[in-house]
């Protein structure tokens, strides 16, 4: 068999393309390299998807609790959202058993309030004796209570007991603070011997 040469012609003439345009070659190479490390570029930082954090509505939702005792089907501590209000609490308890004091009820509590983190609710028996302002566990309800009981209290004079009087109704204990009713100091001293309802 005849090996055959390379025809030297033909490598001849390639080199001879080479040469001529070898800086074109090498920037049209170039420019193929740069595209292609854009495109991938492009393709692996858009397929990446954005994180999301999912939170649950229950996680977000501030937790409260209260105390009911008294004349309630099923008194105890209730773990709450914050947004309970008095109303939905008496339901989940099983409402007022049946020698409950509906009149003293009706009269004292307010049914659409919003519950707050800590507090005691007492619910009278009938024919139970309760005091005007003092609730069964002898906290004075500041939204009840006369100028008298309220001058009870350390660091609430006369004129204290009138700013509370005039600035009724209250949601929590702490909008006498809010409301700049009584300083930070007066507060911390009554804050375990107050209540609202």
């Amino acid at each position: 068999m005849k090996e055959s040469k390379p025809d030297v012609k033909t490598g001849f003439l390639m080199e001879e393309i080479l040469n001529k345009y070898r800086k074109q070659f090498f920037l049209a190479l170039g420019g193929l390299v740069l595209v292609a490390v854009g495109l991938l570029s492009f393709l692996l930082t858009s397929q990446k998807e954005p994180e999301i954090e999912i939170i649950s509505s229950e996680e977000r939702e501030e937790k409260i609790f209260v105390y009911l005792e008294g004349a309630i089907e099923k008194p105890g501590v209730y773990e709450l959202t914050a947004e309970t209000r008095l109303n939905d609490l008496l339901i989940r308890a099983g409402g007022l058993s049946a020698l409950a004091d509906r009149e003293w009820v009706s009269q004292n509590l307010n049914l659409a309030q919003k519950l707050t983190d800590g507090v005691k609710i007492y619910l009278p028996f009938q024919g139970e004796k309760t005091k005007e302002g003092e609730d069964k566990s002898g906290k004075i309800n500041i939204n009840k209570a006369s100028s008298s009981q309220l001058d009870t209290l350390w660091g609430i004079g006369e004129k204290r007991a009138a700013d509370i009087i005039k600035n009724r109704p209250y949601q929590s204990i702490e909008e006498l603070l809010t409301k700049k009713i009584i300083p930070q100091n007066v507060f911390e001293e009554i804050k375990d011997e107050i209540t609202v309802y």
